[in-house]
């Protein structure tokens, strides 16, 4: 009897694994469709085409998010700083948004940062999955007023308020968080491989 027990959690077991790999090579299969879909589309070709265009031409680029997308702000200050010698800057640090979160009210504190530290010229990267967040569509339009160019970054509906901010718009219109914070990542690394002639 206990080796019967044994055999069948054996079973059990193998039959989890089996159906968490089937899980996981439909989700890749799902994210390869839609990054297929996306990266071939002719309109997210041409706005990486003038995205690619801005970052060539500006040495002074910020980059403004919330959550993931802040998280990818952090990440591309390093790289194209580091791999293109941009003066690059983000809203990450947590004292910072800390503080102009306290002083200003979180709607407003992107937008006073910006005031601060952009120059008519510089270019703002502005990064929203909902393209809906206020803090940063108050940040775009102080860019804008400012007299900077803008390239926004946003998802779930392609209609959305931040899409239509930007001197470059790069929508992903899918309500996965996942599929939209990955494809804003991959197309900034993609730009950046261009920009470096890889």
């Amino acid at each position: 009897m206990p080796f019967i027990k044994i055999k069948f959690k054996a079973y059990k077991c193998l039959f989890l694994h089996y159906i968490l790999l089937i899980t996981i090579m439909k989700q890749l299969e799902l994210y390869h469709k839609e990054f297929s879909a996306y990266l071939s589309s002719p309109e997210v070709k041409s706005a990486m085409e003038k995205a690619m265009e801005l970052l060539r031409a500006h040495n002074r680029i910020s980059f403004i998010g919330n959550g993931g997308s802040n998280s990818i702000c952090s990440h591309m200050m390093e790289d194209y700083m580091k791999m293109m010698s941009k003066r690059t800057s983000s809203f990450t640090d947590a004292a910072m948004i800390t503080c102009f979160a306290n002083d200003y009210g979180w709607e407003k504190a992107m937008e006073e940062w910006i005031g601060f530290q952009f120059m008519p010229g510089d270019l703002l990267v502005a990064i929203s999955s909902s393209g809906e967040s206020k803090n940063i569509l108050n940040a775009v339009r102080k860019a804008k007023e400012i007299g900077g160019k803008v390239i926004t970054f946003s998802g779930f509906n392609k209609d959305n308020s931040l899409g239509k901010m930007g001197d470059a718009n790069i929508i992903i219109p899918t309500r996965s968080y996942g599929i939209v914070e990955n494809l804003h990542s991959t197309i900034l690394h993609i730009i950046l491989d261009q920009l470096q002639g890889l």
